[in-house]
């Protein structure tokens, strides 16, 4: 035993290369750890690395879904008299963004509350829509229409935050949007402000298109 710890003192310490990141073994630790068990879990930490470093694209996929946001907009009862009695579902609106240029709106249909939203979630991940970013606002005043809502949206200065109802801060939060004045028209269903919200959304368009659509050099 002594001659072990002599020989431990020797080594100050032990350095395992493990996937560009180093382990460092003291020589305390080394006395209680045998030279087998070191190579094993060293070994299982470069295969850790590795599996990490070559990940399939799936579950890359799954780890960039993460940083994706969600907001509810409202749930709906919805109630279908049959032969056998009534049967009750429910409908699911969510708004779903990265706050970098991209935004969906989302519908999902089942009968428990939960397994709507997640439905809804899915549905908005499919259908992402880019919308231009000018810093914190939006590039120019625009109006969004869908039925008998109106969404009036105009830039403001930075800092000053957004000023809108909760359906249209929903979406232009999960836009990317900071400073933004924001005024509904006509109905207020949720809903309808929804989607009139996107509708003006999807009509920005920034000096780069404008001068690109005309046939010009951009400046």
């Amino acid at each position: 035993m002594e001659d072990n710890k002599e020989i431990v003192e020797d080594i100050t310490a032990e350095v395992v290369a493990s996937g560009g990141e180093a382990v460092l073994v003291g020589a305390d630790e080394a006395l209680k750890t045998s030279d087998k068990e070191i190579k094993v879990s060293a070994k299982d930490a470069a295969r850790a690395a590795m599996y990490k470093k070559h990940a399939p694209r799936e579950r890359r996929r799954e780890e960039s879904a993460g940083e994706i946001g969600s907001k509810l907009i409202g749930v709906n009862r919805i109630t279908k008299v049959v032969k056998g009695g009534r049967t009750l579902r429910f409908n699911a609106l969510v708004v779903v963004g990265d706050k970098n240029g991209r935004v969906a709106i989302g519908h999902g249909k089942a009968r428990e509350v939960t397994e709507a939203i997640r439905k809804a979630e899915q549905d908005g991940k499919k259908n992402f829509r880019n919308v231009p970013l000018r810093g914190t606002t939006i590039p120019h005043e625009v109006i969004g229409r869908f039925g008998t809502s109106q969404v009036k949206m105009i830039p403001s200065k930075e800092g000053n935050g957004l000023v809108a109802g909760v359906s249209v801060r929903a979406v232009l939060e999960l836009a990317g949007y900071k400073d933004v004045t924001a005024k509904c028209y006509g109905s207020t269903n949720p809903t309808n402000v929804v989607k009139a919200t996107l509708d003006g959304l999807l009509q920005l368009r920034t000096r780069e298109d404008v001068m690109y659509l005309r046939g010009k050099d951009v400046l």
